[in-house]
């Protein structure tokens, strides 16, 4: 931040036009266009790009300097003058405007101080009369306080931290457990003994860490199952995909859109990045509790997306829409969505910068219509864990007079859920919404990730003036439905990784849905007589099968499927390809005879109403290339 301090008989102002940014702060109230005050200590400020790093801390600091330097001269009265002409690095506007208000909020606060603020991105004339004595002209830099943060700034990296970020960090609740009846105790008096997922919740809640210590188990599982790995050319939490994990992440994506499609939302695309100055953007972003990547084109700054709601609430905006049509969902598969976590909480497939999260947004008319797609949207959401194999502990998040307006709502989605869930209850609302769901799953290190998710919000149809027509005629701002069925796909990855590593821990087999295995079926040829065989044979299975040509004994064979996971191991040899029913190993059962036709009848059955797609890989293994090794 530049600093330039003015100790003056008077000094005056009159606003003359608006500038470019003046939506940040909203239309000038006539009582602001213009000032005059005697005997003031006046301080132009210019909010730098580097303060980003640490907005509230440098607006602290130069308020310790104002302070100071009044006491020193003797003034009583202050006036906060944004002034850009300091600095050619200036921060975002609404950086400066929020540093702009504490400075001022600050000042206030001291009793002894008359303060006075002229209004932020409008043109102004002024006047000053300096009183010319040794200390009435005074100019200053002051930096950022966060070290990490100015670090980050220096290598290149902005980091962006929202008020809303900051408020989670202040939040005070009251935790209570729900039982499906809809009856409740405060958490602190539950006995979570017999409820393993709840107690690791609500104490990784109370904890509030987030940091990995050490490298959780799916990160070795996605290396040797040649899923995901690693890019050290890009930035830390972005990751590549090989084949295998590639396909079981489509699989994933094409399951959830038909989900979502069925149920009602018209699938649209939008943009990756937005611009910073935008003005429902720009504060929109400060209610939003995530970090993000920042990046410039043509002078202009913009970030990256963290989720499909800008580029949906744009469209939403230019719609038309009558009561008649809701509730409307656009919905959206967002292949890269960007959000910077902190360094020491991006592990693996867990916390990621660069992910794939498929987001619906709903507008619905009223409160009673978004109750009822609440429950509807959860619904959906259990349904796509029980797809995956996911066991996860619900959590429900309140504001207290929401939840008090509407005292039957809790009960209704507790009949649904029908198990116990954690129930934060806040007693004043930080965010954009008044309710929200989530399904979390409790991984090896006992930490929690947050898969599923229903809001309410009650907010962003008003702040980008999303309407529809009333049956009156009139126009209206609905409410708005935030949902992801599944959440982040990589995530999902790392939570079915981590939920095979615990069945490993207690002596069970590691497995994958027969619908979402890379390869469904492998057939082992006994001798390298069978080979061409056993390629006839997979062209009359029409899964994902795939056959070991290599040169390898039967036993090696079996144990290279059994690492991979495979679900279905076909021995094939002389009697198998003369007609002879075949010798089938299922990875979860027993080895069984079967024929061709009762094999395919099982596996039709294991995979109904699952999406299908083709082996991305040789079908011989022996022409495969080794990714991990």
């Amino acid at each position: 931040m530049r600093l330039m301090l003015v100790h003056a008989d008077r000094f005056s102002f009159r606003v003359t036009d608006r500038t470019s940014v003046a939506d940040v702060v909203g239309e000038l109230a006539p009582d602001d266009s213009q000032a005059s005050v005697e005997e003031v200590l006046v301080a132009f400020t210019a909010v730098e790009k580097p303060d980003e790093a640490d907005a509230d801390g440098v607006a602290d600091l130069a308020v310790a300097e104002i302070r100071a330097t009044a006491e020193k001269v003797g003034a009583t009265r202050i006036m906060v003058y944004p002034y850009a002409h300091l600095s050619s690095n200036l921060s975002r506007p609404q950086t400066a405007a929020d540093v702009i208000e504490r400075m001022a909020e600050q000042l206030r606060a001291d009793n002894g101080l008359e303060v006075f603020r002229a209004p932020f991105g409008y043109y102004k004339s002024y006047e000053v009369a300096c009183k010319g004595h040794p200390l009435s002209e005074l100019s200053m830099t002051l930096s950022p306080t966060d070290a990490s943060h100015a670090d980050e700034l220096a290598r290149g990296n902005p980091v962006a931290e929202s008020k809303a970020l900051a408020a989670e960090r202040q939040l005070r609740s009251e935790w209570r457990i729900y039982q499906p009846d809809g009856s409740f105790v405060l958490a602190d008096d539950f006995d979570l003994a017999s409820h393993q997922g709840l107690s690791d919740l609500f104490a990784y809640e109370r904890e509030g860490n987030r940091t990995a210590e050490d490298a959780p188990p799916h990160i070795k599982l996605m290396r040797e199952q040649e899923l995901v790995d690693y890019e050290s050319a890009s930035d830390t939490g972005n990751l590549r995909w090989y084949p295998k994990g590639l396909l079981m992440k489509r699989l994933l994506e094409q399951r959830v859109t038909e989900m979502v499609v069925d149920y009602g939302a018209m699938e649209v695309e939008t943009p990756i990045m937005y611009d910073y100055a935008h003005p429902a953007l720009s504060k929109y972003l400060h209610r939003f509790p995530a970090r993000q990547y920042v990046v410039r084109s043509d002078e202009k700054e913009y970030f990256l997306r963290f989720a499909a709601c800008f580029g949906q609430y744009m469209i939403q905006h230019d719609m038309v829409a009558s009561h008649h049509d809701l509730p409307v969902r656009l919905y959206e598969l967002t292949h890269f969505s960007f959000r910077r976590e902190q360094g020491g909480e991006v592990a693996g497939l867990r916390r990621l910068r660069s992910f794939t999260m498929p987001d619906m947004h709903s507008l619905v008319q009223d409160m009673d219509m978004a109750k009822q797609e609440f429950v509807k949207q959860v619904k959906l959401c259990v349904e796509w864990l029980d797809d995956i194999g996911l066991d996860c502990v619900p959590a429900i998040r309140f504001v207290r007079s929401w939840l008090d307006e509407h005292p039957g709502f809790v009960e209704e989605l507790m009949a649904v859920l029908g198990r116990p869930a954690l129930v934060e209850v806040w007693d004043e609302r930080f965010f954009y919404f008044v309710a929200k769901f989530e399904m979390n799953f409790i991984d090896t290190a006992k930490k929690a990730a947050c898969l599923s998710t229903v809001q309410i919000d009650v907010e962003n149809t008003e702040r980008f003036d999303i309407n529809y027509v009333a049956e009156d005629g009139s126009k209206q701002h609905p409410l708005l439905m935030h949902t992801s069925v599944s959440g982040s796909l990589d995530r999902n990855v790392y939570a079915m990784l981590e939920n095979q590593a615990m069945r490993v821990a207690r002596g069970e087999k590691a497995h994958w849905p027969v619908w979402l295995a890379p390869t469904q079926v492998r057939l082992l040829p006994v001798s390298d007589d069978h080979v061409e065989g056993a390629m006839r044979l997979a062209d009359q299975i029409p899964f994902r099968v795939d056959v070991d040509d290599r040169d390898l004994k039967l036993g090696k064979k079996i144990r290279e499927a059994e690492r991979e996971w495979v679900p279905f191991i076909l021995v094939v040899g002389a009697k198998e390809l003369s007609g002879e029913d075949l010798t089938v190993r299922q990875r979860l059962g027993e080895q069984r005879q079967m024929t061709l036709e009762a094999f395919l009848e099982l596996l039709a059955q294991e995979t109904a109403g699952k999406p299908r797609r083709a082996l991305n890989t040789p079908r011989a293994l022996s022409r495969r290339p080794i990714f991990v090794g």
